[in-house]
């Protein structure tokens, strides 16, 4: 697993989602204070990416970002969870509370049993249609309100030379349990059902124009956190917020961190 790691001080844990990777968050990581690590997921960025999409499992991706945690030592953790970012850092956090001092929620989903939205199931057909002819930059630009330029789609694409090297990205829609009887359906209802006792500080931050995660489910998150702050609806902003609107994400952070 690759990972960046800056700054000192508190530490920010930043997990993307599908199907980008640590660049995801370079406008946001410099506005940031303290210690920043961002990880490339198992299959994604710069990390090993293995070629059997039967190897990538929620579980596995759970405890890959437990162990980085616990080989870094990170404690007091301000926890910023993105599309499948979500889900996994979700996860991490009601089963090892004791690191994380605070949530920040972008974008994203916990609980199975149904497909998040009828664009989500035309998102998922067109990753099964096209399989390792699958165009990265171009999916990562259709999640945009701003669109991208072309040496930003072509930063996406570079990680995976190969039709082979997108088996992560091929597996992770897979994992979305759309159906009742889906085996990551269980666990993640646990984390859903779990984050109903969550006691620290949560914000909500939502990029208002996401048509495949659109804003009920920031409404969703703040109903099922007690206390939690939001939803900050970043207009002009779709589902890669942080390629749309990076000073917005990061100073809404940055607040909340610092109140």
């Amino acid at each position: 697993m690759c990972y960046v790691d800056e700054g000192h001080g508190k530490p920010t844990l930043l997990l993307h989602g599908e199907p980008t990777s640590s660049f995801l968050w370079r406008k946001i990581i410099p506005l940031l204070p303290g210690r920043k690590v961002a990880p490339d997921l198992i299959g994604f960025g710069r990390s090993d990416k293995p070629t059997e999409i039967g190897w990538y499992s929620y579980d596995r991706h759970v405890d890959s970002i437990a162990r980085l945690v616990e080989e870094l030592d990170l404690t007091e953790l301000t926890l910023v969870v993105h599309d499948w970012g979500g889900p996994i850092g979700l996860r991490f956090a009601v089963e090892q509370p004791e690191r994380v001092e605070r949530l920040v929620i972008l974008n994203t989903g916990i609980g199975g049993g149904r497909p998040p939205s009828e664009t989500w199931l035309r998102f998922r057909a067109v990753v099964r249609e096209l399989g390792g002819a699958l165009d990265i930059g171009r999916l990562v630009e259709a999640g945009t309100a701003q669109g991208l330029d072309d040496e930003v789609r072509k930063a996406y694409d570079a990680a995976f030379p190969t039709p082979e090297s997108k088996a992560g990205a091929l597996a992770f829609p897979e994992l979305v349990p759309t159906e009742p009887d889906h085996p990551n359906t269980a666990p993640m209802n646990r984390v859903r059902d779990a984050l109903r006792d969550w006691q620290k500080p949560t914000l909500v931050v939502w990029g208002a124009e996401d048509a495949v995660l659109p804003p009920q489910y920031a409404q969703g998150f703040v109903k099922l956190i007690p206390g939690a702050q939001g939803p900050v609806l970043i207009e002009g902003a779709s589902h890669f917020l942080q390629e749309d609107k990076p000073d917005e994400v990061a100073k809404a952070i940055r607040d909340f961190i610092a109140s």
